[in-house]
């Protein structure tokens, strides 16, 4: 089973805990401004999904991977995660990194 978690620089960084490993993750960028980085999670099991502020006092908040949608397969995830970024004539981009690149370009 494969969820997909969601991180903006500059407000928020999301942190998968437990039984989930990031099996991918893409930048979104709108008009080249990096809006989000999300990650695609493979689940064994329900985890837990760690959010950090970005700014002081970094308040932190911890939610269940139950309350996000699933999918059966990687492919369906991009799938999803496509037709979340696509905005028919707008610049927007979506493109697959290695999570240590992220905000690079």
């Amino acid at each position: 089973m494969y969820a997909i978690i969601t991180s903006k620089p500059g407000q928020y960084n999301a942190h998968v805990m437990g039984d989930a490993v990031v099996v991918e993750t893409y930048e979104y960028r709108f008009y080249g401004k990096l809006k989000a980085v999300y990650q695609v999670i493979q689940l064994s099991a329900e985890a837990q999904v760690r959010i950090i502020e970005d700014d002081p006092p970094h308040a932190t908040n911890t939610v269940s991977t139950k309350f996000l949608d699933k999918f059966e397969t990687v492919e369906a995830a991009q799938s999803a995660l496509k037709h979340l970024t696509s905005f028919g004539g707008l610049e927007a981009t979506l493109q697959q990194c290695d999570a240590q690149d992220i905000g690079s370009n």
